[in-house]
């Protein structure tokens, strides 16, 4: 995988939720902070006010992507004055929730205008975090525009048909599409980011560095490759002194220590998800020894590598 799908593949747990939501102005919905989770909402018709609870009011419009990477809690409603009395929408909240997989729900206010939503959640693990998403910042809006790539707003119609006229396949299909739409979300802010300001560190830079991605590409195409920093360094195409230099300050790490946390990380979810030998594991992220392995385990997790598969 490249970086950014082996991120995103390997971080996200459990079943991301979504749902269908026509509101009927004046209405309002506040939405709980709920930590190790990342949350969309999409604007499929009319328009509405985010309400962040320590920033300015947002207004989005039809077609407007609105992004939380951390879960923060949030309002969205009708207007900035519209009071809003409805209980908090959170993961405990059983009667909404039960209809996030593939349903639809209308809430109806007095007859007003009619503002259509596509919301959605998706279910991180804090033990996994890759620091690509720890860089987001809180809150990412992605305004509608004609020059925005067109594979975002496909991939909202799609998800959008699934949940409005639910159909045989849609409880596969809508993962899909979520993890689809996560990707596309992430790709474009990416892409779009260094044209903001200058960024010179961090992963908003690493990922727009053609040497330090070639790098980083080569490391999640393939974990169990002997790397050696000579062997990246020619992935990249500098010199060995240079690439390792520049991969630091960009990356926030050199690159056998990225290398080998990305492989902990990825043994750790191997371990949670699979059955497969520890002489197996070990083989998929780059050890040739099984001792080897679980002493680099331990020393990252803290715990035997048989342990944590058994404690889940």
């Amino acid at each position: 995988m490249d970086v950014l799908s082996d991120v995103v593949a390997v971080t996200r747990t459990g079943r991301p939720r979504s749902a269908y939501v026509r509101w009927h102005a004046p209405w309002g919905q506040e939405f709980s902070s709920v930590p190790g989770s990342a949350g969309f909402q999409v604007v499929l018709q009319g328009s509405c006010w985010l309400l962040p609870a320590d920033a300015e009011p947002v207004r989005l419009d039809t077609g407007d992507v609105v992004f939380l990477p951390h879960g923060k809690g949030h309002i969205l409603a009708d207007s900035p004055q519209t009071q809003v009395a409805t209980p908090a929408c959170g993961p405990d909240d059983v009667e909404r929730y039960d209809v996030y997989a593939s349903d639809s729900v209308d809430r109806s206010g007095e007859g007003g205008p009619v503002t259509v939503l596509l919301c959605g959640a998706y279910q991180l693990d804090p033990s996994r975090a890759h620091p690509l998403l720890l860089s987001l910042p809180d809150l990412i809006h992605l305004p509608a525009h004609p020059g925005r790539r067109a594979e975002l707003g496909s991939a909202v119609k799609l998800l959008a048909t699934e949940l409005e006229t639910p159909s045989l396949g849609t409880d596969a299909a809508v993962p899909a599409l979520l993890d689809t739409l996560l990707l596309y979300i992430l790709r474009i802010w990416f892409d779009e980011r260094p044209l903001r300001g200058d960024h010179t560190t961090g992963w908003t830079a690493a990922l727009n560095d053609p040497p330090v991605t070639a790098a980083l590409h080569a490391i999640h195409r393939d974990l169990a490759a002997p790397w050696t920093v000579a062997k990246l360094a020619a992935e990249a195409g500098l010199s060995r002194a240079p690439f390792a230099k520049r991969f630091a300050r960009l990356v926030g790490q050199p690159p056998l220590a990225y290398l080998t946390w990305w492989r902990m990380t990825t043994a750790a979810r191997l371990l949670r998800t699979s059955e497969a030998p520890l002489r197996s594991v070990a083989a998929q992220v780059g050890y040739t020894s099984e001792f080897a392995f679980a002493h680099a385990f331990k020393r990252a997790h803290g715990t035997p590598p048989g342990t944590y598969r058994r404690k889940g």
